[in-house]
């Protein structure tokens, strides 16, 4: 992996030197090769320093041959420690050259060499974030040592290539590796930092548009597109939508932010084996090819690319324009990209309901990460590089966002993004921390956003709001109150809505809202306005009387008896766990799905979702109503999560005591609803994926699923794609209904990535024990790339927990050389991937925590902790982050067997 850079090693280097350009040539004739394990990498850097300075520049790599400094030829042998290169005595103004030779990787990492299993092409890429570039050339690899770079870049002939320049020639060389291969020139960039240089190539399709407009001074200006992806995806790539889009972005993003388009071009690149969504890298953006749809895609799908095609052109601002001097304000990229990703699909595409899966999938997320033990300020404290790759996590992104949108509710929108202009002006092509975007945003508004920075940007844990709605026997109605319980306190700005049936219909209606506005101290506050109701027989809610909301609008009439419900945060404005009064959480699991309005109803799903991770809610009866009472859901965002969720609870909250009955009761209703859809929708294709991959679990499914693969059995409007058989098979696989030969030529009729993926995963899922160690032997070879690593571990996973837990010892044995002897890419996929599911608790018990802390799994994990203090922090905290996890399912376990 490399030295990892310490902040404090960044900081005094960046006093020491300020970098002028890169001159970079990687030679890539020999690609299509895989005997050619390197490639060559030559490197020209000027920089001016303190006279007399020593520092160091990174290049991992597989040799160096030649560094040659202010034109003295140093020893190699001297200068060369690991992935660092001594630079000693320099001058004021200096010029480095380094040559070596740079690996290959097939983790996502550096430079990516991708074998297309359906034609034996190759495809290269490179993915940096956070510190990666140095696998590909010596580079001074820190956000705030921004530089020009001018890229060239060897490829076998029929080849393309690009970069974040504009392509200045190829011209025919037999300088290289290989004669008769091309040299591409590209122009030089502009100032960025050099985890955003990017190099592409292979023999990818191309596909070219412009979009036109005006610049800040409002000169017309036109901007190249191009959409790059595998030839073998070409026909898959729907460029019309994608150009759409682009432009769209490319609209909206100048005249929101008041500074035009800086980068020249904008390319967008869709590569295999990707570890991200998607990477900013000016010009060049690059994206998992899991965003084209081979085998069909729901509005959810395309919703989300849509979201991270705009989340990455915010980043030609927010990251590229100006970029966080250090980690520790990583933040000011990714929680504004995340953000911004969401607005702009709200205010300038057909994808207007982005709050929504933001609510409810995206949320889910941070809540989740803020409550590890290993959770983190916004604002973090990032000690070196090895922390910074960790913090690509739930608190940055989505966390981070929540509290954005929180933000803009309490200075007001105009505010904001009048901020956010003046800090695109004010610190262009330079580098920032919390303080300077704190200072712009103090100019633009009368808030003191000092002190709420500090509660929320620099404070860890999630604000609980617990709601009080006592019952109204007294003369005087009762009030609604909520309490803030957590530390630190926190201001908040919120709604809240009380819903009822609308009279003589089925449908959950607000009947009021109020804005609520909670200080930053103890005490309760009330939610006036929002008094509880008594209906018929004494079935209360909570409701106002109908004809008139507080704002003086129109609002239905609810039914009564109706169990009206208190809804916090129905906006979901903040960032908090909202707590509903008992009766409003009851009425809650009786009413969710009727919600018209989907933004209140993924506000209500996410708070049923946290009652059941939080031990107020079943597990079991949280599975049971999503059957009964979900399953028609027409949302696609809100379908997929939910159902997402009820398979989470039910593979590790349930207890194995009842899991069988509540899974058949769930696929009954999976497949119900799959035949009742409207075929070829996207609800019906949604209920295909979940119960396919739920009767992995079940062999009493494999017959209806072995008709429908075989022909003998259709779903009308459902296609069999090659994704949906893979998943089949892999089910049937799973639960001892398929054999090798059976996978070998479905294998054989689909050589695509897809295939070859899902044949890994089912061969991996074989029930035979021979399979399963066939399966782990392969896992910790070192020799599956990263997707097939992942593809390989899902399908061992799949497996009755009496095999899973003859591998608990040698996973604890082998996670210290697994960490030493992979990329942190491939380390952390094994080390999460293959940690012990099987946390079946056998017993109720009146203390669910000492319960869980004596269960093997949470206690083979603490033992090891304990026992590796001295292990790498990122190992860790990703061990620890997982036996937080399984003490939570084993707690929650218990906790349902008492009930």
């Amino acid at each position: 992996m490399g030295a990892s850079l310490t902040r404090e090693e960044a900081a005094t280097r960046a006093e020491q030197i300020r970098v002028e350009d890169y001159r970079v040539t990687v030679d890539l004739s020999g690609a299509e090769d895989p005997a050619n394990t390197t490639f060559g990498s030559e490197v020209t850097v000027r920089f001016t320093a303190e006279e007399g300075a020593e520092t160091f520049i990174d290049f991992i790599h597989e040799s160096v041959s030649s560094v040659e400094l202010n034109g003295e030829v140093l020893d190699v042998d001297d200068v060369v420690e690991g992935s660092r290169i001594r630079l000693p005595e320099l001058g004021q103004a200096n010029e480095l050259r380094v040559v070596g030779r740079a690996l290959y990787s097939r983790s996502g990492e550096g430079l990516h060499r991708y074998i297309d299993p359906q034609d034996g092409e190759v495809y290269i890429y490179t993915q940096y974030e956070p510190a990666d570039c140095r696998r590909v050339f010596a580079v001074f690899e820190q956000p705030d040592l921004k530089a020009v770079y001018r890229f060239t870049v060897i490829t076998p002939a029929p080849w393309l290539a690009a970069s974040n320049g504009e392509l200045l020639s190829s011209e025919a060389t037999d300088s290289c590796d290989v004669p008769g291969s091309v040299t591409h020139e590209f122009a030089p960039t502009q100032r960025i930092s050099s985890y955003i240089t990017t190099i592409l190539a292979g023999p990818y399709t191309r596909v070219t548009d412009e979009w036109s407009g005006t610049g800040s001074q409002g000169e017309a200006l036109t901007v190249p597109l191009a959409l790059y992806c595998r030839r073998a995806l070409a026909e898959h790539m729907d460029a019309e939508e994608l150009f759409a889009l682009t432009k769209q972005g490319l609209d909206f993003f100048p005249q929101l932010f008041g500074v035009a388009y800086p980068w020249g071009k904008y390319e967008q690149a869709f590569v295999p084996e990707y570890n991200l969504g998607a990477m900013e890298n000016p010009g060049m953006v690059t994206f998992t090819e899991d965003y084209l749809f081979p085998s069909g895609a729901t509005r959810a799908q395309l919703a989300g690319r849509a979201n991270t095609l705009m989340h990455e052109m915010s980043h030609m601002w927010f990251g590229d324009l100006v970029t966080m001097r250090w980690w520790d304000d990583l933040w000011l990229k990714e929680s504004f990209a995340e953000f911004m990703g969401a607005y702009a699909c709200v205010h300038a595409t057909q994808y207007t309901d982005a709050w929504v899966t933001f609510a409810l999938a995206r949320k889910e997320w941070a809540y989740r990460q803020d409550q590890l033990p290993t959770t983190h300020p916004v604002v973090a404290d990032i000690v070196d590089l090895e922390a910074a790759r960790q913090n690509f996590d739930g608190i940055t992104y989505a966390k981070g966002a929540s509290v954005l949108k929180q933000l803009v509710a309490f200075v007001g929108e105009d505010a904001f993004m009048d901020a956010c202009r003046a800090y695109f002006r004010r610190f262009a092509f330079g580098n920032t921390d919390l303080d300077d975007f704190l200072g712009v945003l103090d100019e633009a508004c009368d808030h003191d956003v000092r002190a709420w920075a500090d509660l929320w940007l620099r404070t860890t844990g999630v604000p609980v709001l617990a709601v009080t709605a006592p019952d109204d026997d007294a003369a005087q109605p009762a009030r609604a109150s909520l309490t803030q319980d957590a530390s630190p306190l926190r201001p908040h700005v919120l709604t809240a809505g009380s819903y009822a049936r609308e009279l003589g219909g089925e449908a959950v209606v607000k009947t009021a809202r109020v804005e609520v506005r909670v200080p930053a101290e103890p005490g309760t506050t009330e939610l006036a306005g929002l008094a509880p109701k008594s209906g018929p027989g004494g079935t209360r809610g909570v409701g106002v009387s109908p004809g008139e909301g507080p704002d003086g609008s129109d609002t239905p009439e609810p039914s009564e008896g109706a169990g009206a419900v208190l809804l916090l945060n129905d906006t979901d404005l903040t960032y908090c766990l909202a707590h509903p009064d008992p009766r409003s959480l009851a009425g809650l699991v009786e009413i969710v799905g009727d919600i018209a309005d989907p933004l209140a109803r993924a506000v209500a799903h996410s708070q049923l979702w946290a009652a059941v991770r939080d031990g107020r809610l079943c597990p079991r009866e949280y599975v049971l109503m999503v059957a009964r009472r979900c399953t028609a859901e027409t949302h696609a965002a809100i379908l997929t999560t939910v159902l997402d969720h009820a398979r989470q609870a039910l593979g590790q909250y349930v207890p194995v005591t009842y899991r069988t009955t509540v899974r058949r009761t769930l696929l009954d209703a999976l497949g119900a609803s799959m035949l009742a859809a409207e075929p070829g929708s996207d609800a019906q294709l949604i209920l295909a994926r979940a119960f396919a991959r739920e009767a992995a679990r079940d062999g009493k499914y494999a017959r209806p699923i072995q008709e429908w693969l075989g022909g003998a059995q259709s779903v009308p409007g459902l296609q069999l794609t090659p994704q949906l058989r893979w998943t089949m098979l892999t089910a049937v696989t799973a639960t001892g209904h398929s054999t090798v030969s059976e996978l070998e030529r479905e294998h054989a009729q689909d050589p695509t990535r897809d295939g070859h993926l899902g044949y890994l995963e089912a061969a991996a899922a074989m029930r035979s024990d021979r399979s399963k160690e066939q399966a782990w032997e392969r896992i910790a070879s070192g020799t599956l790339s990263n997707d097939e690593l992942s593809a390989t571990v899902s399908g061992f996973q799949l497996a009755a927990p009496a095999v899973l837990h003859r591998y608990e010892d040698s996973y604890f044995e082998h996670l210290s050389g697994w960490w030493a002897g992979h990329s942190m890419e491939i380390a952390t996929r094994m080390v999460r991937g293959l940690y012990p599911r099987a946390v079946d608790a056998q017993a109720a018990s009146s203390d669910p925590a000492a319960a869980a802390a004596e269960h093997p799994v949470v206690r083979a994990t603490r033992d090891w902790l304990g026992q590796n203090a001295d292990a790498p922090a990122a190992l860790r905290r990703i061990v620890t982050e997982l036996g937080d996890d399984a003490e939570r399912a084993v707690r929650l376990q218990v906790m349902c067997l008492s009930r």
